[in-house]
Order: C-alpha cells, then structure tokens, then sequence
C-alpha cells in the first residue's frame, strides 16, 4: 500500500482497536506498524491482535510490523493504609522494606535493589514526578527523605530514581515469559524497556536468537549516557520522551531528543520518537495547535517514525488520531524547508563501498529524471543506507524474505514489495522495473536506478548500480555479470 509520505505511523493497539475493522481501518489510514504492549493484556490477547494484524496485512496484500513493547521493570511503592496520604513540602518521609500498610510517614518500596543502588542526595521521583524525594540518609533496607515537591501519594504509584545506575536487568521474570512468547508468535521487532547500559540490549539478542530485531527504549538518564554503546548494539531506538522527561528537567528532552535521532540516522538504524504527540485526541477528534507542531518537528528532524500510544489504544477517536498524523506528514514533507534542513543535516561519513553506492543512487536521482531508487536486500541493510540518505524520490525495497520486508516497515521511505528470489542481475532490474509501473511508481516512459549486491542472495555485498528504462520488455545485449 503505498504512501504519500516518508516518515512511517506506529499506532498502539489496544481496546479501542482491538478488532478486524478497526485494525483494518487504522493501516489503511496509515499505520505502517502496530505496537503490542506487554503492559496490558494477556497472552491470549496478544495472539488474537497479532493473527488479525496477519489477517489484514494478507487481506490487502500489505507488509505490516509488528513491535512488541517489553514492559520492563515497575518499580511501585506499596499500599496506605488509607488508601492515600497528602505530603507536604519539607515534611519527611521514609521508604523501606516493611510490609506494614503506609502512613503520613512511611511506605514500604519493595525493592531492595534501590536501597543498595541510592546515596545521599539522590533524588526520587513518586507518581510520573509529580512528587519529588530528596535522600537525607540511607541503608540497605531504607531511605529518609525530605519531601522537596508534595502531593497526593497513593498505593502502588510508580518510582522513577533518575540520579543512579539501578543494578536492575532491564528484563524481568515476566519480560522473559513475554519474550519467549512474542518470538515464538513472530513479531519483527522487539522493543526494550528502561535501557541502561549495553548488556541489556545484548542479553535480549542472546534470547530472541534472530527471531525479531532489537529496539531500544531512552527513557531514562542511564541510556542517554550509554547511547553510543546501545545504538551500536540496537537494530533500532525508540526515544521514549515519558519517562525521559520525569527523570530529566522537561527542557532536556528536546536537544537529547535531536541528538538521538540525528545519531540513530547517521548509523543508518531507524529512529521512533513516541510519547503524547496527540494526547489530547485520546478525548477529542482536533489535536492541539502545540501537537501538530510536535509532530512535524520530530519529521522536520528526521524521525523514521511517530508513534500513537493511548491515543489508538484507548482513545475515542483511533483512526483519526492516525488520519492527523498522516496529513501532518505528507503536509510537512512537502516543504522546501524540510529538504533544506534534512539535507543539510545529512551525513558524510561513508566508509564502504555500499556507502558508496546509494550516495551515487541519490545523486543519480536527483540531478536526472529518475522516478524511483529500487534495491534489492537481504537482510535489509542496503534499503536502510538508502534511506540514510533520504533521496527525493521514492525508495523501493525488494527482497524474497517476508520477515525483511515486514521489519523494514520502520525504516524512512521504504516501499517493500515481495519478490522472487533472483539470480542475476539482468532479471533484477526486469522485476525492479515491474515493481515500479505495478506500484504506481513509474510509467514504461521512466526511468529507475537499480541497486543489488553480486553474487545475490548473500548479505552485505551491495556493489552494483544500474539506471534502467520502464519497459515491459526489457532487452539487454549483453549481461552485465
């Protein structure tokens, strides 16, 4: 199904898309992924929305994504003994390791890996930040605080610790269930959460053993420090501005947030940037004027993908939500100065031959009359470095393997057509030219640039470049292998 824009839709499912219509409705409106999140629902759950995904993807012979979202770590404190208790500013209050129900003073947090992780003069955060700690003094089963913002505490709220390295792996006991599930299902790509440090990022490669490409989510302090490492580890990133702007000062978030893609873009890894672009159309079928201009900042950056969390999950208006994000996309992309600033801020660091080749196919394209580039990939590698690129016309990515077309439905401009597996380069260019005039992309009038590697099928050899004529007979005197 093709697009009228680059920068690719993640839309959440959940009960408010949780059937065939409404799946159905919501690609053809222009999510080009769907994200299951292992927060809520049950494994039953999950596998209905994953069959009906498959369903449609079938139906309109359509490649769709799959991200499964790993819950990761929730770190909560327990239950009051009201229910609730009202913190004032400058009062203390202490965690610790007692089960008793919590008072005015105290509250049980049940992990005791924060303890041992916390220091004096650490900050804790209570209820998405809305209530600050200060440690005064600390232990291995406790902490005295100092309330610095009050509030209403209540049970269960959530503990974001910003100022430490948490001895925490980012999979729990249910994110490894989660795993083994989501990969036998088989999704494309999997999505981790609370990254810190390198070693979560290569213990969950180690379990899914190539069975869904990584994803890793920035949503705290820890991972930005570490991001080089981690996005050199990671199939992909999701800079995960929620938690990142409870654990960092607000005004922080933006410049990480053009670091990390601009970062994730020269690496050639597609980049989601997610959290409350619409919030306000969980409730309302208009978006604030303050979204829309997040929106398109975040494709003025060069995001590969936007994504919808409640707004598609459980909002009052899924399809719109994604319709808005759609035309916000197509309007944005249709600037001058959006040329302007995404080539201005393109890398220059090529270092392989394949670097070289989809250089040469976008200068190609873009000084002659060329419609299309079409690729052929194996492992998806080569429609990535084009897409790197970001060439002003379309990108056609063709490759015989469904999971490489299903993953590449993340990544900036990417039109994935199924192909026969192919043997020499001459019937490359035959199905690339056919791929263009049955996708709309080009007339028998045009012409296209070729790209693949020789000999095929093998990953990582792209190393030849054709511009080729539509014609639906295509007769070359001789063989360029």
């Amino acid at each position: 199904m093709r697009r009228l824009r680059n920068v690719k839709i993640v839309a959440t499912l959940g009960p408010a898309s949780n059937d065939y219509e409404m799946i159905r409705a919501l690609h053809e409106a222009g999510a080009d992924v769907f994200r299951l999140n292992m927060s809520h629902g049950d494994h039953e759950e999950i596998r209905v929305r994953h069959q009906i995904i498959r369903q449609v993807e079938k139906d309109l012979n359509s490649p769709i994504a799959i991200l499964a979202d790993l819950q990761g770590p929730k770190l909560r404190v327990g239950t009051f003994a009201n229910g609730s208790e009202e913190l004032e500013v400058g009062a203390s209050f202490r965690l610790d390791l007692d089960d008793a129900e919590g008072t005015l003073d105290r509250v049980t947090l049940p992990h005791p890996e924060i303890f041992a992780a916390l220091e004096p003069g650490a900050s804790l955060l209570v209820n998405d930040g809305k209530i600050r700690l200060k440690v005064k003094d600390c232990g291995k089963d406790f902490a005295n605080c100092e309330v610095i913002a009050g509030g209403t505490i209540s049970n269960r709220k959530g503990v974001n610790v910003p100022d430490v390295v948490l001895p925490l792996a980012a999979l729990s006991k249910k994110d490894l269930k989660d795993l083994e599930f989501v990969c036998q299902l088989g999704v494309d790509w999997l999505a981790l959460s609370f990254v810190q440090r390198v070693e979560d990022v290569e213990q969950a490669r180690e379990l899914a053993n190539g069975r869904a490409a990584i994803l890793s989510k920035i949503e705290k302090p820890a991972g930005v420090k570490a991001f080089d490492e981690i996005l050199k580890a990671s199939d992909g990133i999701m800079v995960a501005r929620g938690d990142l702007g409870v654990e960092l000062p607000v005004q922080n978030v933006p410049p990480i947030q053009k670091q990390l893609v601009r970062k994730c873009r020269a690496a050639a890894k597609p980049v989601i940037v997610a959290t409350q672009m619409l919030e306000s159309m969980i409730d309302s079928p208009m978006p604030t004027r303050a979204e829309v201009s997040d929106v398109a900042t975040a494709i003025y950056e060069g995001a590969d993908a936007i994504m919808l969390s409640a707004e598609s999950a459980a909002g009052s208006f899924p399809v719109e939500a994604v319709t808005t994000m759609n035309n916000v996309a197509a309007e944005v992309e249709s600037d001058p100065i959006y040329r302007e600033i995404i080539e201005a801020s393109r890398s220059a660091n090529r270092t392989s031959v394949a670097d070289g080749i989809v250089a040469a196919a976008r200068e190609i394209a873009e000084t002659t009359d060329i419609k299309a580039i079409c690729c052929f990939t194996q492992s998806g590698t080569t429609a990535a470095l084009t897409a790197r690129e970001r060439p002003r016309v379309p990108i056609i990515a063709l490759t015989s393997l469904k999971g490489t077309a299903r993953r590449l439905c993340l990544t900036w401009g990417t039109n994935c057509v199924m192909t026969g597996e192919v043997e020499r380069f001459k019937m490359a260019v035959v199905s690339a030219a056919r791929a263009a005039r049955t996708e709309g992309f080009a007339t028998e009038q045009d012409q296209i640039v070729v790209t693949a590697g020789v000999p095929f099928n093998v990953p990582g050899t792209t190393n030849i470049l054709r511009v080729a004529p539509c014609e639906e007979r295509l007769i070359y005197r001789t063989d360029p292998e």
